[in-house]
């Protein structure tokens, strides 16, 4: 009797998967290279707005000083817009890939990335005491842009392979840590102490996301924060640059045309436009008194002109976003794209919030860039390049349109 009870033979191959079901194997198949399904249309509808509003805050804010430096009131805007249209064909095209393929290329990424971070220390051009950027003909690549993406693959990728191991120090503290410090360290190193925090909160999230033991989690939160008073109390433990941007952040009489000039004009900026802002394009303190406003302080010109109204409705499309973003997570299945799509979100929320915090003074004046608005070509093209990978997620968790 027991020959009856055998399972039936097969006899030739398995059939292949139908539609979009998502295979758990780290092995990815020839023919899932590209993903099915409609991507998430109300996220690429906010992204297409901020990058859209961005471009034009951009033009008025940086045509006065474009003028001045670069005899050319369209050089930033224009430069910007390619790397817009290029960003968005990426995003495009990205969408429609699987983002499993990521995994395949993390190594190699690592190792470009970090073989990057050292090169800047060592070839770079020369901005002040600053170490950022790489010349590359009329290119200009800066590679922490490509670091913030490379840790969020990395963190991903540790953090789904070891998620039953997250809560044993080991594996949930001292590996990541490790990891974050190899990148922090060399993005430190290039006086670039903006990115270097905001990387090492990047990955903190997708380590707390990823199941790291909450009680430890929050010693080292506390730790941080126990450092980050000890520095602010005493700045001269920090590069110089860093420690006297904290002088000047604590003292609002320091140095009124040095270091205080920035963020002064910034606030007389955001200060002058009230309730419903100047105007599209009235802005005075663009003139040359809130420097470089196309980087780092393009907010300020965004509050003179726009006004409350207009900075709250652009600060809650940033908001949509990262709410649209944690949905997509949730709703897929896969622990890697769910923690690609957190860690990228995240960034933009916390450089979004650092840059704002920054423009009004209410942390000291880090130097990092507003997502979306500020001048950037590397920057631009590596955020849209993101945003597909959000969108290849969203396609392939099989998401209803919205």
């Amino acid at each position: 009797m027991s020959d009856y009870l055998e399972p039936p033979k097969r006899y030739g191959k398995e059939p292949e998967p139908r539609g979009n079901v998502v295979k758990h194997s780290t092995k990815i198949n020839k023919n899932d290279i590209f993903t099915l399904g409609g991507m998430d249309v109300p996220f690429f509808a906010i992204t297409i707005a901020l990058l859209t509003i961005g471009l034009v805050m951009l033009f008025s804010s940086s045509y006065p000083y474009a003028l001045q430096n670069e005899n050319d009131s369209y050089y930033f805007f224009s430069r910007q817009l390619i790397f817009a249209i290029l960003g968005v064909v990426v995003m495009l095209v990205v969408s429609k890939i699987n983002y499993k393929l990521i995994k395949v290329v993390i190594l190699p990424l690592a190792i470009v990335t970090i073989g990057l971070l050292g090169l800047v220390l060592f070839y770079h051009t020369n901005v002040g005491d600053f170490r950022r950027w790489i010349q590359l003909g009329p290119i200009t690549l800066q590679p922490s842009d490509i670091a913030k993406f490379t840790i969020i693959a990395i963190m991903a990728d540790y953090v789904s392979k070891n998620a039953k191991k997250m809560r044993k120090p080991i594996h949930g503290i001292v590996i990541p840590m490790v990891i974050l410090a190899v990148f922090c360290g060399l993005i430190y190193l290039e006086h670039h102490l903006s990115c270097t925090i905001l990387v090492f909160c990047i990955g903190a999230t997708i380590m707390f996301c990823g199941g790291t033991d909450w009680r430890i989690f929050a010693l080292g939160v506390g730790l941080m924060a126990a450092v980050i008073v000890v520095v602010v109390l005493n700045p001269e433990v920090l590069m110089n640059y860093a420690g006297d941007r904290i002088k000047a952040w604590l003292d609002k009489s320091f140095d009124p045309s040095g270091l205080r000039w920035q963020t002064n004009n910034s606030l007389y900026a955001i200060g002058s436009g009230g309730f419903f802002g100047t105007g599209l394009g009235n802005s005075k303190q663009k003139f040359l008194y809130v420097s470089e406003p196309q980087n780092d302080f393009i907010f300020a010109i965004v509050c003179e002109e726009l006004g409350f109204i207009g900075a709250g409705i652009i600060i809650a499309l940033f908001a949509a976003l990262f709410v649209r973003g944690v949905k997509i997570a949730l709703r897929t299945d896969d622990k890697f794209g769910a923690l690609l799509v957190i860690g990228i979100v995240s960034q933009v929320a916390v450089q979004t919030i650092f840059n704002i915090m920054v423009v009004t003074d209410t942390i000291p004046n880090t130097g990092i860039s507003l997502p979306f608005f500020s001048y950037g070509g590397t920057a631009i093209l590596m955020l849209l390049f993101e945003m597909g990978i959000v969108l290849s997620v969203s396609r392939k968790s099989n998401q209803k349109k919205v």
